[in-house]
């Protein structure tokens, strides 16, 4: 593009503002300049922020899974509450069953029976959350750090 082809208010573009020709950058990457030196002494720079950064990411997951175990261990406890709950509610039901012939032990048993469905749904939940957390490890940061160590060795899709 010459003087000729841009409006007189467009500056020339380049690192110089009085070259005659703008700069074409293309497919060039300006870091590439950077010598061997200079490179190799960002390396120790890159491999510390790099290990940070996967140990922040390992912490965020065990902290997902912390979460996680937490909400199914909760679950748990409330079927405990309510696995004990329906043995007195039971007992109760046995108990008033002997002396009575319909009433008081039948609506003992439906009690026993919503329990006992609360008791069941909160378990096939806490069961699928502990299914969902696929063991303990933080699986995508060991996934992460092996993708990481195969850049360094020159295998694997990296850029």
């Amino acid at each position: 593009m010459s003087d000729y082809d841009r409006s007189p208010d467009e500056p020339k573009r380049g690192p110089f503002p009085n070259a005659e020709e703008p700069v074409r950058l293309g497919r060039f990457n300006p870091k590439s300049r950077q010598s061997v030196g200079t490179l190799a002494g960002r390396l120790p720079r890159l491999a510390a922020d790099l290990a940070k950064d996967e140990i922040e990411h390992a912490k965020i997951e065990l902290k997902e899974k912390a979460v996680k175990g937490g909400t199914a261990a909760g679950l748990f406890g409330i079927v405990a509450f309510f696995a004990l709950t329906l043995w007195a509610v039971l007992i109760t039901a046995a108990i008033l069953g002997l002396n009575t012939v319909f009433a008081p032990w039948l609506s003992a048993l439906i009690v026993a029976g919503a329990l006992f469905i609360i008791m069941l749904i909160a378990a096939v939940v806490a069961i699928a959350l502990l299914k969902k957390m696929n063991g303990v490890m933080p699986s995508e940061s060991m996934a992460s750090l092996k993708q990481d160590l195969n850049a360094v060795k020159g295998l694997g899709k990296y850029e």
